[in-house]
């Protein structure tokens, strides 16, 4: 489906560029900040909806492709979506919470793992959204 193909590039890409290029979990969620598109990106509200959408929107692409065939046709796209959501889920619970995060726990520690790489982990969002933009009928992608 064509709606699914554009909230997965746009969702891919606006965590890919919120991972890279704002900090989450140091205290920089504000209610007056915003990108230079003038989207809210820092307001917990904004990043619970976006990550929320994102981890539906990757979960929904592993069943209905644009083209190609189901589950393999929009795999990388769909993972990126899914882990790029979880990660900011996380980041804005970990922001929000008044207890500490419990590290314990095989999810916290996940979470954690992937706070650490969020540099990392937004270029490979950002270019994920851009690869499935440029090539839609791509087997792996």
């Amino acid at each position: 489906m064509v709606q699914l193909y554009f909230l997965s590039v746009l969702c891919n890409g606006l965590i890919g560029y919120i991972l890279f290029a704002r900090d989450i979990d140091e205290g920089d969620l504000a209610e007056n900040s915003s990108c230079p598109l003038g989207l809210p990106v820092n307001t917990p509200t904004f990043l619970l909806g976006l990550s929320v959408l994102s981890i539906a929107t990757g979960v929904l692409k592993l069943f209905s492709t644009m083209h190609g065939a189901p589950i393999l046709g929009d795999l990388l796209p769909a993972a990126a979506g899914v882990i790029g959501g979880f990660c900011l889920l996380f980041g804005v619970y970990r922001q929000k919470t008044s207890n500490p995060v419990d590290s314990g726990s095989k999810l916290d520690r996940l979470g954690i793992a992937l706070m650490g790489n969020r540099k990392i982990l937004g270029i490979l969002l950002l270019s994920a959204a851009l690869l499935h933009f440029l090539f839609p009928d791509a087997f792996f992608l």
